[in-house]
């Protein structure tokens, strides 16, 4: 408190606060007529906003006793007279307290001195809070920089709206980390940009475990196509054909532009969507060069060019170390898991899961050829059922070794639980698909059993009289029907007759049949 009733005395000397009925305001007109000052740098527009001064200022400054005290009513209290019962500290303007901004000027100004290079805050305390932060420090050093960048951030909302204990949506990190990896709230902040309203929803989070699920499956992918290719030796090096020219091509672009991503104002949003951009073109390239060595029969070549898939997921992994979205020492991608002694579970397993995946293909080559079906339903249990248990997936390629990847258990599960989800969704779609056409079929000959005579004579609430076909003559009201609207009902009866003539033919053949 010495510090702050110091603080507040200096302004005071410099002319740019006065003393008013036991407490201290700053004289906001002073202060924006002096040289190289101007009050509400931040946000110019609220300069007599009432409003908005009310907002940060509450009793302190625009109930009736406190307006007849300021020189203007634009001034903000430093210093307050304490009423009975409120916090009181002696200071030689009597008993009061500080006003609501100038702790957070004599606290950062104790530490920081003069100058501050970066400030922090939500985009709603721009004004008044930070303009009076700003107004006081610098009328306390006699400065025009006391901070030189402010970092406005968003704010943060539960499915569209405030966090709020009231309205029961208060969610803290530890309850968010029951439903989500730190890893994917993480993706969460870097999916928005830092300045804008950040919404935390099931939407949201669907967005972020699809990122996370791109970037897994391409790292995977690279694990594997590295494993499967000569690592040394003259089989190690590959031409770089027009493919592995294009994409090194789109690295460098993908490079150059999360570089201007994170000069522009540290824009996470468009730096993830940079390195989303180069997974989807390097799996272009994965999915062509396997086409094409599948049709070519390249089995002397790589179909892949293991050095350039390698630097582009090392620099994915680096910039999302950088984020601290990874936390790993591996040359790239998530880690997989570490045992207690620090093993690398990748290496340990791999070699096992190579040898059985080797051993599988086999045993599904011959059970093909001799088509035993049963072998075969044992092999895709081994795939679908037993492997995601261990957190493991097994991809099978037509003509193509089976890719193996180390993945978490959980998530195995949830997807076989979504791809049944999905098959029972489309089992049903086609159930539901078998039952309209049956009922449209039912309808059709329910239409085609109606003898034509019969076709009008029901509709009483239309028609009062008709001819000796059924063909009705007048409307309900008696009246003689247009000729329009008898030739289209005469066209209609036709039809019927047709209809009629084709259902008492194929009933007699039935008949026939039986």
């Amino acid at each position: 408190m010495p510090e702050v009733i110091h603080y507040v005395q200096k302004i005071i000397d410099n002319g740019f606060a006065y003393e008013s009925n036991g407490s201290v305001y700053f004289d906001t007109i002073r202060f924006s007529q002096s040289e190289g000052h101007y009050y509400a740098k931040l946000v110019p527009e609220a300069f007599g906003d009432s409003k908005a001064l009310q907002e940060g200022e509450g009793d302190l400054s625009l109930s009736e006793d406190r307006l007849s005290e300021k020189r203007s009513q634009n001034d903000f209290a430093l210093w307050k007279k304490s009423k009975p019962g409120e916090p009181a500290w002696d200071s030689v303007w009597g008993k009061g307290r500080p006003g609501w901004h100038i702790e957070c000027s004599v606290m950062a100004s104790e530490v920081l001195g003069g100058s501050l290079d970066i400030h922090t805050g939500g985009f709603d305390l721009k004004f008044p809070h930070h303009d009076n932060e700003l107004a006081q420090a610098e009328a306390y050093f006699g400065n025009d920089h006391w901070v030189r960048y402010f970092l406005h951030s968003g704010h943060l909302t539960i499915d569209g709206c405030k966090m709020s204990k009231s309205l029961k949506n208060f969610i803290s990190i530890k309850d968010a980390l029951k439903k989500h990896s730190s890893r994917q709230l993480r993706f969460m902040f870097l999916l928005h940009s830092w300045k804008d309203t950040l919404d935390y929803s099931s939407d949201t989070m669907e967005i972020v475990t699809t990122y996370e699920k791109t970037f897994n499956e391409f790292f995977l992918t690279v694990k594997d196509i590295l494993r499967n290719t000569p690592s040394s030796g003259v089989e190690s090096f590959s031409k770089w054909n027009p493919e592995e020219l294009e994409l090194n091509r789109k690295f460098v672009e993908r490079q150059e532009g999360v570089h201007k991503c994170l000069c522009d104002s540290v824009d996470t949003k468009s730096t993830m969507a940079e390195l989303r951009d180069l997974v989807s073109l390097s799996n272009t390239y994965i999915s062509t060069m396997r086409s094409k060595k599948q049709t070519q029969a390249q089995t002397q070549t790589q179909a892949h060019n293991r050095q350039l898939l390698t630097n582009i997921a090392i620099y994915i992994t680096r910039i999302l170390k950088i984020f601290g979205a990874i936390e790993t020492a591996d040359s790239f991608g998530f880690p997989v898991g570490q045992t207690s002694d620090n093993i690398n579970l990748e290496d340990t397993v791999l070699p096992y899961l190579s040898a059985f995946a080797d051993f599988r293909d086999k045993v599904r080559t011959v059970a093909r050829q001799q088509k035993v079906k049963d072998i075969l339903d044992m092999c895709d249990e081994v795939r679908d059922d037993i492997l995601p248990n261990l957190g493991v997936r097994l991809e099978d390629h037509e003509g193509q070794q089976t890719v193996i990847k180390l993945v978490d258990k959980e998530t195995l599960l949830k997807e076989r639980q979504e791809k049944m989800w999905m098959e029972e969704q489309k089992q049903q779609e086609r159930e539901q698909k078998r039952l309209e056409k049956e009922q449209e079929r039912e309808a059709k000959e329910a239409q085609m059993r109606i003898p034509p005579k019969e076709l009008f004579i029901h509709q009483t609430d239309k028609y009062s009289t008709f001819d000796d076909k059924g063909i009705p003559t007048h409307d309900v009201k008696g009246e003689e029907l247009a000729k329009s609207a008898r030739k289209k009902l005469v066209k209609q009866h036709e039809l019927q007759h047709k209809k009629h003539n084709e259902y008492l033919k194929g009933l007699e053949a039935k008949n026939k049949a039986q």
